[in-house]
């Protein structure tokens, strides 16, 4: 009861000096808490919307086929069933103007079987019907049409009856090129889009009794009909992929919340460490008057268990409010809004590590106060502390266990969790080493002749000197944002080059082979210097490999998107064009033996494939069987007519199939060439490389906002961590200072030796900095990202340049209130 009487006492009068502690916390413990809160909050509604995501319980896929007789007919037996068609089209408003890309849906009178389909207020009709069209908002601002308006869709005209409002199974279509159109199922062959080679898709949902299991479901589906090409997909497999990204990405956030943690660590480090040097006579006075050392020290630990719970109580709060603030604030460009609830498994992780960096950092500067001898009043306060007793040492090593075990056990990705904390941890030694050896050698040096670099050297070596605390808190300041100014400039400078200037302006899919000559001759004739590429192209899936079928596996690698869906295969004679073979040979030009492919080196890696190896395609419901004759690395950055799988020539040529056809074309001529193929052949989609890139642009900028975000916390935290540090040492340099006034020194000639102190410690720091953050920025763009590394050099240099012009600034304007001091007054102060 003594102790924490005393404690509060002390906390009226003088307890503002832990501003910084609680500060610093607060910042660590708003950014996980935040993070691991919106993280929970988006995976609940992925978890809570997958089922009605999906339209079912189960959903049965098959490209550029519908179900036969027998397959439908087993669909129907084991419970409800929904078809929906879907595919890309061209839509144009009947008074003409540029066509747009849409993906065309044809629904079924089942659909929807789970939600509410809804249009907007005005709508003539509840869903279409016949030759009736329901719009996305998006195509109705594009191609500039209103409710009762017609469009062109292929070969047929529909009335607009209406604007998307809700669309129910939206989250589980996946990425879309275009704007969605929704049209009756027996209206799509009025568009004649559907012909022998188009690209379409067909996904038949059930609705399964209540205790069926879809995944055995499925399975058993695709055992039933082994050649036929079918796909299945549960609820959470619906989800699956936005759930990995939304994981990686938040996993990623944490890190860089943990790394903001850190550096808040070395702020309490340096806030206790100041303010229990200011207490050092008051402690002296109650061992004098008899207080035993177990006594002080729980006086100060309840003093900074108190403060420390303020800022991780407040930093919890903001953490929890995060996902109802970016609801309001940018829901619409989150990919589900976020289930707004209190989330206490990412709030208990938050305050379980605020609090036990809190204590690890916090515990040298306890450990120094309980030890102050009642002497100490009769002495020089500046006396070198004593080393940290072997109890010190063994509970800081608990607690950094602790704290390793929290950080990584919690983690979605261990082993990565374990990599950041271990480098971080070692970081901060090896900063901490760099300090103690940096403050050895100045003092071994011989002493400049110029006055201020000999005062600003010794400021860095002297008693009572934080060169080992400043160096730590700068080096992973400036580490940090050299890494974040690398994973932004990098990820602008994806965004910028998302359409390369010699990508092709269009893609065009569903050109028959009949057609070439007519598309050609409609491109050339608005166009007449483009030149037009062609490829044989048809859809199959992966259905085993080595002989062991994909759907019997378990924990595929999450880079193995080759075998998850369709893919579009092609065949080729010779290499194309942005392409190179890395291992294996090509095959010959007039070959015709059993089909041999090719696939892409980097998903042959992550299959564990090698030349020799076999894969089984189903392609149009036929199960054809080939060996890897070649590996290859293929450009996908030049956005060409790039493919994972190749077949060789022969074999496969035989199967219907369409043309995939690149064009490049002057920028100012995509309207006309669009109009020209939609009015010659409009059942041939046109995708405009612009639209892919603008929709790469938009995810990556995304990322880059979260991570700037994210970042903003973390930069803060550096500056309170400097500020606090140059706090911490603020009574020593009051001493100092006050001699230099009174040997003459001007205020000019004080703030300059500070001036060049700071100076040489951004100086030394900036090539670690470099060097740890450069790394760190390439390990999240590439190994994380898996994007290009192409940092601007210039933008890293100004941000490093910034942050020492800051350091320097902050270092001097923090001691101007100490040069206001009297000289009279600091001495008998200190």
């Amino acid at each position: 009861m003594i102790a924490l009487k005393l404690a509060l006492r002390d906390l009226r009068t003088g307890g503002r000096g832990l501003w910084l502690l609680a500060l610093c916390l607060f910042l660590g413990t708003a950014a996980l808490a935040g993070i691991g809160s919106l993280s929970a909050s988006i995976t609940q509604a992925l978890d809570t919307q997958s089922r009605m995501g999906l339209g079912g319980d189960l959903e049965m896929r098959v490209s550029q086929r519908r179900a036969t007789v027998e397959e439908s007919a087993r669909f129907a037996a084991l419970g409800k069933v929904s078809e929906t068609v879907a595919m890309r089209a061209m839509a144009q408003a009947s008074g003409g103007g540029a066509p747009a890309l849409v993906k065309l849906k044809a629904v079924d009178g089942n659909w929807p079987m789970l939600g509410t389909f809804t249009l907007e207020p005005g709508a003539l009709a509840a869903r279409p019907r016949g030759r009736q069209v329901a719009i996305s908002p998006a195509l109705a601002d594009r191609i500039g049409v209103r409710i009762g308006s017609w469009v062109r869709i292929g070969a047929a005209s529909f009335q607009v009856i209406g604007v998307i409002a809700n669309e129910p199974d939206r989250l589980g279509e996946g990425f879309s090129l275009g704007p969605t159109v929704i049209v009756d199922a027996a209206a799509i062959d009025a568009t004649g889009l559907i012909q022998p080679g188009s690209l379409y898709e067909s996904r038949y949902r059930l609705l399964l009794p209540p205790r069926a299991d879809a995944a055995a479901v499925g399975k058993a589906l695709q055992r039933r009909f082994p050649s036929a090409g079918w796909n299945s997909r549960t609820p959470e497999g619906a989800t699956d992929r936005l759930r990995r990204t939304v994981t990686q990405l938040g996993q990623f956030l944490l890190l860089v919340g943990l790394a903001a943690l850190a550096i808040a660590g070395v702020g309490v480090g340096s806030g206790v460490s100041a303010y229990l040097s200011r207490k050092t006579r008051a402690i002296a006075v109650l061992k004098v008057l008899g207080a035993r050392s177990g006594t002080i020290a729980a006086i100060f630990l309840i003093e900074l268990g108190l403060i420390a719970g303020v800022g991780i109580v407040a930093g919890l709060a903001v953490g929890a409010a995060l996902p109802a603030l970016v609801a309001r604030a940018v829901g619409d460009a989150l990919p589900v809004s976020p289930e707004i609830a209190i989330y206490p498994q990412p709030l208990l992780i938050a305050a379980g590590l605020a609090l036990i960096v809190a204590l690890l950092f916090a515990l040298p500067a306890l450990a120094r106060a309980r030890s102050v001898p009642a002497a100490s009043l009769l002495r020089d306060i500046l006396a070198p502390p004593s080393r940290p007793s072997l109890v010190t040492v063994a509970g800081m090593g608990l607690l950094l266990c602790a704290l390793v075990a929290l950080a990584v056990l919690t983690a979605t990705d261990r082993s990565i969790a374990l990599g950041f904390v271990g480098a971080t941890g070692g970081l901060i030694v090896a900063l901490w080493l760099v300090g103690l050896g940096m403050r050895w050698l100045l003092a071994r040096l011989p002493k400049p002749r110029r006055p201020l670099l000999r005062l600003a050297l010794a400021n860095l070596h002297r008693p009572g000197a934080q060169t080992d605390r400043l160096i730590v808190a700068l080096g992973l300041g400036f580490s940090l944002f050299v890494a974040l100014a690398v994973i932004d400039t990098s990820l602008s400078s994806e965004i910028t080059n998302a359409a390369p200037a010699k990508a092709p302006r269009f893609f065009a899919i569903d050109l028959q082979p009949g057609d070439a000559v007519r598309f050609r001759a409609a491109v050339r004739s608005v166009a007449p210097s483009a030149r037009i590429e062609t490829s044989p192209s048809l859809r199959g899936a992966v259905t085993a490999i080595k002989g062991r079928r994909v759907a019997d596996m378990r924990n595929l690698p999450d880079g193995a998107w080759i075998v998850r869906g369709d893919r579009t295969l092609t065949w080729s004679k010779t290499i194309p064009s942005g392409n190179s073979v890395v291992a294996g040979r090509w095959w010959p030009a007039d070959y015709r033996g059993p089909p041999l492919i090719s696939i892409e080196d980097k998903a042959a890696q992550t299959l564990g494939l090698k030349v020799g190896d076999t894969l089984t395609i189903s392609v149009l419901g036929v199960d054809v069987p080939a060996r890897i004759a070649a590996l290859r690395k293929v450009d996908w950055g030049g956005l060409g007519l790039n493919f994972a799988i190749i077949f060789s020539p022969g074999y496969i040529e035989e199967a219907p199939h369409g043309l995939l056809a690149s064009v490049y074309a002057p920028a100012n001529r995509d309207g006309a060439i669009a109009r020209a193929v939609g009015d010659a052949l409009p059942s041939v989609s046109m995708i405009r490389t612009g639209d892919i890139a603008s929709q790469i642009g938009d995810i990556l900028g995304n990322i880059a906002l979260a991570i700037r975000a994210t970042g903003t916390i973390t930069v803060a935290a550096g500056f309170i961590v400097l500020i606090g540090a140059i706090t911490a040492s603020g009574q020593a340099r009051r001493y100092d200072i006050a001699v230099l006034k009174l040997l003459g020194a001007r205020r000019r000639q004080v703030l300059a030796g500070q001036a060049i102190e700071y100076a040489l410690l951004s100086a030394l720091l900036a090539g670690i900095a470099l060097a740890v953050g450069g790394f760190a920025g390439w390990y999240v763009v590439v190994q994380v990202l898996t994007l290009p590394f192409d940092p601007d050099p210039l933008i890293v240099a100004a941000t490093l340049l910034a942050a020492i012009v800051v350091t320097i600034g902050i270092g001097v304007l923090g001691n101007l209130p100490t040069l206001g001091t009297r000289p009279g007054r600091s001495l008998r102060e200190t």
